[in-house]
């Protein structure tokens, strides 16, 4: 196997739009989903495929990418 290369979304919660906003300069790829899980496939799928364009020299087997979500802490409902 060859070695790792991780790339690093950057994800935040638009409580407006409802959804998260995640890009990362490094693919390069940016989208909204409503989930965390839709976001990652998304951008994935993205990263594969801008891949031999933008990094010609790194196996697609290779490829990680990982999620960094920021959002507003919120207090547990009264019971």
């Amino acid at each position: 196997m060859t070695r790792p290369v991780i790339f690093t979304i950057s994800a935040v919660w638009d409580a407006e739009a409802a959804v998260w906003s995640g890009h990362c300069d490094d693919i390069p790829a940016a989208a909204d989903a409503p989930t965390l899980d839709e976001l990652m496939a998304k951008i994935s799928a993205m990263a594969l495929d801008l891949l031999p364009d933008n990094h010609p020299g790194i196996d697609p087997a290779s490829v990680f990418v990982q999620i960094t979500a920021l959002r507003e802490a919120e207090p547990l409902a009264a019971a």
